[in-house]
């Protein structure tokens, strides 16, 4: 068993009542009052963890129980928070949804429930009074495996409104941690998938960090907010981590360099990823697909993952060098969503790298969910009947070309085929997180090694 760890769970009854606000804003008052700070994100989410490590300094981590299961959850948050003084995870949808079908499954009130961590209710009061009480109450009665220690106001209109709420909330035992007025409402960047990730905008991500940090401090109450992560018991898991493998020097060759995408358009990863890839005997070097004319030297594999390539097709097709360079390249490649998109032929008429004869294009339907995936075919990246648990949010689509087999037979919600295998290339929309299933990342250096 581990040593306390302070953490909170920043939760609310429903999406848009300002979780990333008070969340990343914590992250940040916290750390620039000399904390070191632990981000976490509840659910497969790639956007919000780019903010948090804006503000943290830190790597972000994703908690997902439907991609990584339950007893993933203390480990992997153990190990992400490791070194930390505190640790704050934000949470998805409203406090009891999860994935559909499964009950209280990737809730964020199942992860409070499996860390042990109090949770802080963000509530928007903008056109409610005595009725947050009845609120309140009804979620923090709901389930008594999930302690809810505070309430953060936000969208208050005006110091009566504050007034009223906190004689209703006194009723509930419910204490108010923080009251934020809707003057000072902030907004991220948005566009169709969301926020617009930190990465492709720093300096404005920045500052918008920086004027949450200024709103917490200004409206919540820290030391309470503090005693009561402190509040939390010791975790009863060890640390996640990353499987050890006999490393490629052990057999006298050299640890092959496997180049990751980076930069504006290939945001979305997770941190263990990296983490796994070098664990099973690899150099992890970052290369940014926008701007770097050329792979990284000595590269043997090359590992695609996803972000906003329609937002960035432009200059992703301009970089001709790196195409003509990724499309020659013939070593083991395993691509997720913008990654399958930067191999086809074109996307919405810009040429891509070509590695696929298929062609995509943006589409007004969103794709979102959860899949159970098992592997039709031998690739690069898994075994003929490996089984796992993805991630499907986009909004294209790609029309197959000649010459490729499916990369996964998906089981859940729906039976289809997904996915591109073509000699090395693994490409699908399927996100996985592969601290669930080691062996991909284990198969794949092997494969760049051999």
């Amino acid at each position: 068993m581990t040593a306390p760890l302070p953490r909170l769970v920043i939760a609310a009854p429903a999406s848009g009542s300002g979780k990333t606000t008070v969340a990343t804003g914590l992250m940040a008052a916290f750390s620039a009052a000399g904390l070191t700070v632990s981000g976490h994100k509840v659910g497969p989410d790639y956007i919000d963890p780019g903010y948090h490590a804006l503000a943290t300094g830190r790597p972000a981590r994703n908690l997902d129980p439907y991609l990584c299961g339950p007893e993933l959850m203390a480990p992997l948050f153990a190990h992400g928070a490791a070194g930390a003084q505190l640790a704050v995870v934000e949470g998805v949808m409203g406090l009891y949804d999860g994935a559909a079908g499964h009950g209280e499954l990737a809730s964020t009130a199942q992860v409070a429930k499996l860390l042990g961590a109090p949770v802080v209710l963000v509530v928007d009061a903008s056109s409610q009074s005595r009725s947050v009480a009845a609120l309140v109450h009804g979620f923090a009665s709901w389930d008594t495996g999930v302690r809810i220690g505070g309430v953060i106001l936000n969208k208050v209109g005006s110091h009566r409104h504050e007034e009223l709420l906190r004689e209703a909330l006194e009723e509930s035992g419910v204490p108010v941690l923080g009251v934020l007025r809707r003057a000072e409402e902030l907004h991220t960047p948005a566009r169709h998938l969301g926020l617009v990730p930190a990465a492709e905008r720093r300096p404005e991500a920045t500052g918008t960090v920086t004027a949450l940090a200024d709103r917490i401090r200004s409206g919540c109450d820290l030391p309470a907010l503090l005693s009561l992560a402190r509040s939390a018991p010791a975790l009863p898991d060890e640390p996640w981590a990353p499987p050890a493998v006999r490393p490629a020097t052990a057999t006298g060759r050299a640890r092959p360099v496997v180049a990751v995408a980076g930069g504006p358009a290939f945001t979305f990863s997770y941190t263990e990823q990296a983490e796994l890839l070098r664990a099973a005997g690899a150099d992890v070097v970052t290369f940014d697909p926008l701007r770097d004319e050329a792979l990284p030297a000595g590269t043997r594999g090359l590992v695609l993952g996803g972000g906003f390539p329609e937002e960035h097709a432009a200059g992703l097709s301009a970089n001709e060098p790196l195409r003509a360079a990724v499309a020659g390249f013939g070593g083991p490649l395993a691509a997720e969503c913008a990654g399958l998109l930067y191999l086809t032929r074109e996307l919405d008429g810009a040429p891509m790298c070509g590695l696929l004869a298929a062609s995509a294009r943006m589409t007004g339907r969103l794709t979102l969910g959860y899949r159970e995936a098992v592997a039709v075919g031998d690739s690069v990246l898994a075994a003929p009947g490996t089984r796992v648990r993805g991630h499907e949010f986009h909004r294209t689509a790609v029309e197959p070309g000649a010459g490729e087999a499916p990369a996964w037979g998906l089981v859940r919600p729906e039976r289809r085929v997904e996915g591109f295998v073509r000699g090395n290339v693994h490409a699908s929309y399927l996100h996985v997180h592969w601290a669930a299933e080691p062996s991909l990342a284990q198969r794949f250096v092997e494969r760049c090694a051999g």
